[in-house]
């Protein structure tokens, strides 16, 4: 069994997890600039046994919002690059609000809290347990 790959994908930043090879613990991977994702796909294509993938879709109540054409294109370029993959969107609501609260209940300081990039992988890893937590 591979491991999961989850994303928060942002038009700036995007935030990465990924599972065990379980499958049962979603971890926080790292937060980078969304114009490098692609090199950091790759990279962990070729380190870890990736077997899925997880995006964040940010449609509230079924309606699109500002960033779901920017995901919608994200989902299909990763789709046609690895067609192997199955790939998986997972409601994101709330999300960057539970993943704030986890920072603080974690004892996160405050300095490190307000880093985008922290916020951006602890939502991914919100958004991956969300997906693990479905397929119970």
């Amino acid at each position: 069994m591979g491991k999961i790959l989850a994303f928060d994908y942002g038009g700036k930043r995007t935030g990465l997890a990924i599972t065990d090879e379980l499958q049962i613990i979603a971890s926080p991977l790292e937060g980078i600039d969304t114009k490098d994702i692609w090199d950091h796909i790759q990279r962990l294509m070729n380190s870890e046994k990736i077997s899925d993938f997880v995006v964040g879709d940010p449609s509230m109540f079924g309606e699109a919002t500002d960033s779901s054409a920017i995901i919608d294109q994200f989902c299909k370029d990763l789709a046609k690059k690895y067609p192997a993959i199955p790939l998986h969107r997972v409601d994101e609501s709330y999300s960057s609000r539970d993943a704030m609260q986890a920072m603080v209940a974690g004892g996160m300081r405050k300095k490190n809290r307000r880093n985008k990039k922290n916020l951006d992988m602890v939502s991914a890893a919100v958004i991956l347990q969300r997906y693990l937590e479905t397929r119970v």
